[in-house]
């Protein structure tokens, strides 16, 4: 393991923070446009359903293709060619003008961002003791939070300012700032296995021969499929069934950012101290409250829905945060970088079909309420709880 000075750790867990602020605004920004979308590409939730699904369908094809070269390269020259290529897809969703062009730049945006999200996790893992790896990825982690507080709200302020493809540009921009910072501050991490041909069949060998590796996948997936079939419809539901503004759901997103970015940090903590699949088990059972009555609400107060929207994001989040230290430490450190492309390739293939299912049964009566979403809380309860039993079972090994 790289052995980095203090200064130095906490430098390159802020860049890597902003990467990863930089892809959750550009994959979270389009949930809350859904009403606009809808309205002025004259699509229903199946398409939109089909936006939300092409980026995380196309980030678990990268993923995959990506396990089998990620250690064959240095971890620098990687990360900044990913996100170099992530930041001109971003752009390119700015710059669409229907449908169908827009649904191709987000193909290419979740091409580059799923294989962004693994080479992070690989830099935490490299350079990151054990010891501190719960409280390094809930500070990254906090990323979901800084951009839900800031990001999306300034994204559905830009979109209502101007017109939709203005928050994909910000990013963009925001990005390119944080490409040259990371020219200075990312380390040199040598390829692990750069010589020799190209062994696909060994690869998959090494990571699909291990039970451990396996138990890992399943926790994500349940966990993806849990979080992603229902924030995906978050936006349409509060417009159209109970109430809300347009212009009320960046409310939404500033609060439970704000309130995740305290928690944040304070789960990875808890995770170091008291074991990541104890914290995961005790997370995943007070988020089955919020799951319940979010997917059950009728019109009310905003203040209400904030309390309700706001408690959901803090614990729908904060699984995530000791599950992923908990699967980085699933693997050897020779595997971790194929280990962690794969578990990010099945991590948004999960996601995707998570988006994808609630097509097959939501629909709009006709004044445009969501029908039967109540439906999708029911079967994100029921992952909930396979995540949780199967938390205790994945092993460190790193």
């Amino acid at each position: 393991m790289l052995t980095l000075s203090p200064d130095h750790e906490k430098r390159l867990i802020l860049l890597l923070a902003g990467m990863q602020f930089c892809h959750i605004v550009d994959f979270m920004v389009l949930m809350p446009l859904g009403p606009q979308l809808m309205r002025l590409l004259h699509i229903g939730p199946a398409e939109f359903g089909f936006l939300v699904a092409a980026y995380t369908l196309s980030a678990g094809l990268a993923g995959f293709a990506s396990a089998f070269i990620i250690d064959r390269f240095d971890r620098r020259r990687m990360l900044l060619t990913i996100f170099s290529g992530f930041l001109l897809a971003t752009a390119s969703c700015g710059l669409a003008w229907d449908f169908h062009s827009l649904l191709i730049a987000r193909l290419a945006a979740g091409f580059f961002g799923g294989v962004l999200g693994a080479n992070v996790l690989a830099y935490i893992g490299d350079c990151i003791p054990e010891a501190r790896r719960g409280a390094a990825t809930g500070k990254v982690m906090a990323a979901f939070s800084v951009a839900a507080v800031a990001g999306v709200p300034l994204g559905i302020f830009l979109a209502a300012q101007f017109n939709w493809r203005a928050p994909f540009l910000f990013v963009a921009l925001s990005g390119l700032v944080l490409a040259l910072m990371a020219w200075r501050i990312l380390p040199s991490l040598p390829a692990r296995n750069s010589s020799g041909p190209l062994e696909l069949r060994r690869t998959l060998y090494e990571v699909f021969s291990v039970g451990n590796h396996w138990r890992a996948f399943v926790l994500i997936g349940a966990l993806m499929l849990a979080g992603f079939s229902v924030i995906p419809f978050i936006s349409p539901y509060m417009v159209k069934n109970v109430g809300l503004s347009e212009a009320q759901l960046s409310l939404i997103y500033f609060c439970g950012g704000l309130a995740t970015f305290f928690t944040a940090p304070l789960i990875g903590r808890l995770a170091d101290r008291f074991g990541k699949a104890r914290v995961l088990r005790w997370l995943g059972a007070i988020s089955l409250l919020p799951l319940l009555v979010l997917t059950h609400l009728p019109p009310l107060p905003l203040a209400v829905v904030l309390v309700v929207t706001t408690i959901f994001m803090v614990f729908i989040s904060g699984r995530l945060i000791p599950a992923m230290a908990l699967i980085t430490a699933a693997c050897t450190p020779a595997l971790r970088g194929r280990f962690l492309s794969m578990n990010a390739a099945l991590q948004q293939l999960a996601a995707s079909l998570a988006a994808l299912w609630p097509t097959l049964v939501l629909s709009q009566d006709a004044a445009g309420r969501l029908q039967h979403y109540d439906l999708v809380g029911y079967g994100a309860m029921a992952m909930t709880l396979l995540a949780m039993w199967i938390a205790g079972k994945v092993e460190v090994r790193s």
